[in-house]
């Protein structure tokens, strides 16, 4: 067999059908569209009502419950065209009630279930709520306990099926089944995905409910399981159908309006064809008023924009030129500020050796206490998350460290001996607690490397970074009072006289915490001083008349008097002539 396999979007749930899918074909390929033959007989002159009757007391839940009673039903395997079919379609056959009722599914879109009328109580249907802590086994045998949210198929005395679900083993066919109520309803698509998510039981039935039904095609459903259950010999139908439907679906109108439309699309299609187009998928024009009437069907279509829709594709998208919008509102696209400094932050690690990695936003509150952060820290401030995954990502990250340390133990104890990353994300800071707004957000770029390197080498690749920004107003200022890190090689990072981050080598007790080297070198910068002090525009300066003079100063200074300091002096007195300073020697 040739398998074809379509990915259906949530909102066209007509296509998840022979039927549905044969309509989009036939109106795409220009095809006759044929519909399955539904001529019921009705042998019995008994009346269905006669057997049964329905009552619906959730009607917010259950819009329309439609029911036939067969008699005389001879329970035998199916014939061989159905259950090649059915399996083809990934379903198991069983017995010719039930690949009846699963073969009209399939083919119309329709959910259905056939019961047992000698086990309905009192021979009536009530659709309603569960009671809280009601008890039902369904046809796989399990028990499930239900709740008031949830509806159910019920008789006199107990639930007999879950509705949209599954149904209920007390009810279910059997080889000495002789009369079946065949049931064709429709439900509320919220309702029947909360339950099946409540009760860990995804069926064929619910996937389709919960993306919402045509109540229109429950009886077309019926109809059509009824005639094949003449067809196959498999019962005789009784007269009538018992149909309860307390509030009937309203049909959708809307206007043609071609000029909007080929405005709208850059196209110049004619009216008369863009009636035929929507013709092909059973939406009916009124040539005069231009009044649409979209099929009940096709929930999704709900204004003129997608009427537009309907008519691009079916005239076809390669059909339509590509134009630019007209008037001002047409600009050229180009990357922001920021967006070009990420970039370069990007390109810049990148060509320094480090590899990009990627983390997740969500963390565990115990990831603070292995940092051995202090109890009244502002990073324990954590915005904690109401539906989490797990524990381990029960709050956001108020900071990047340990996902960095925790790519650097994944892969030092994988044998990797010597390697650098770094990511650019996020950290969320509440302003308060409880939340009472969104969080800050704040952009990061973590630094990780371990191997043959020191303080100097991550050092190093800070100065390459604000040097391509063309940051010149930063220095690196000695920090001692975090614990995170060791305090004698550890800085922080300070661009124009504001704090901006800090590099350094990590402390051995969090790296022994993290199963990590032990010198590992991270860092942690602010992004956003980045991009308020980076320098884009480029100014060139005439050369000078006189060649550059270099001169070596030697200074004798005590052992606390840092480095930096000293070139600090040197650059606020040097005045506009000075151009560079560079320590090349200590002795």
């Amino acid at each position: 067999d040739v398998v074809v396999e379509f990915e259906i979007t949530s909102n066209r749930p007509d296509c998840l059908s022979v039927l549905g899918i044969a309509r989009e074909t036939a109106a795409t390929l220009k095809t006759e569209f044929k519909k399955p033959a539904i001529t019921v007989k009705e042998e019995l002159k008994e009346e269905a009502s006669d057997y049964a009757e329905v009552e619906i007391k959730a009607p917010e839940l259950c819009s329309r419950f439609t029911a036939r009673i067969i008699k005389d039903v001879k329970i035998e395997p199916s014939p061989d065209w159905m259950r090649k079919r059915l399996r083809a379609a990934g379903v198991r056959p069983i017995n010719n009630i039930v690949d009846i009722t699963n073969y009209v599914m399939l083919e119309l879109g329709q959910p259905m279930h056939a019961y047992d009328l000698n086990y309905i109580k009192g021979n009536k249907i009530i659709v309603r709520r569960a009671e809280d802590g009601e008890i039902m086994k369904t046809l796989d045998g399990q028990e499930r306990k239900l709740d008031s949210s949830m509806l159910v198929i019920a008789d006199n005395e107990r639930p007999i099926g879950v509705a949209g679900v599954m149904g209920g083993e007390n009810s279910e066919i059997n080889p000495g089944t002789e009369t079946i109520l065949l049931e064709s309803a429709n439900f509320d698509g919220i309702s029947v995905r909360l339950t099946a998510k409540k009760l860990g039981m995804r069926t064929e039935a619910s996937s389709r409910f919960e993306k919402g039904l045509d109540a229109e095609n429950a009886l077309t459903a019926l109809e059509r399981a009824a005639y094949l259950i003449e067809k196959l010999g498999a019962g005789k139908v009784c007269t009538g159908v018992i149909d309860c439907y307390p509030k009937k679906q309203e049909k959708r109108e809307l206007t043609l309006r071609p000029e909007k439309i080929n405005a709208l699309l850059g196209t110049s299609i004619d009216a008369n064809t863009m009636i035929e187009l929507l013709e092909t998928l059973e939406f009916k024009v009124d040539r005069d008023s231009m009044k649409i009437t979209v099929p009940t069907f096709r929930g999704d279509v709900e204004r003129e924009a997608d009427i537009a829709e309907e008519i691009a594709r079916l005239y076809d998208y390669n059909r339509i030129d590509a134009t630019l919008l007209e008037g001002k509102s047409s600009t050229v696209g180009k990357k922001t500020r920021k967006q070009k400094i990420e970039d370069m932050i990007r390109n810049t690690m990148v060509s320094c050796g480090l590899s990009e990695a990627y983390t997740y936003s969500f963390t565990s509150p115990r990831i603070l206490d292995r940092l051995r952060i202090e109890k009244d820290d502002q990073l324990r401030k954590t915005v904690v998350i109401s539906n989490p995954l797990g524990e381990d990502y029960s709050i956001m990250r108020t900071t990047t460290i340990p996902d960095m340390l925790s790519v650097i133990s994944r892969n030092y104890n994988r044998q990797i001996e010597e390697t650098a990353f770094f990511e650019l994300g996020y950290v969320y800071i509440p302003k308060e607690l409880p939340l009472k707004e969104l969080p800050m957000e704040k952009q990061i770029l973590t630094i990780g490397m371990y191997g043959e390197m020191d303080f100097y080498d991550i050092k190093g690749i800070v100065e390459e970074l604000l040097d391509v920004l063309r940051i010149k107003d930063y220095r690196f200022v000695p920090e001692k009072d975090n614990k995170v890190f060791h305090p004698g090689r550890t800085a922080q990072i300070v661009i124009a006289g504001e704090y901006a981050g800090l590099i350094g080598e990590i402390h051995p007790e969090i790296s022994e915490e993290f199963e990590t080297p032990e010198r590992t070198y991270v860092g942690v910068i602010e992004v956003e001083p980045l991009i308020n002090n980076a320098v884009m525009e480029v100014e060139y300066k005439q050369l000078p008349k006189h060649p550059a003079v270099t001169r070596d100063i030697a200074v004798l200074v005590n052992d606390e008097v840092l480095a930096g300091d000293i070139e600090q002096t040197i650059s606020e007195n040097g005045g506009k002539i000075l151009e560079d300073i560079k320590l090349f020697d200590v002795y």
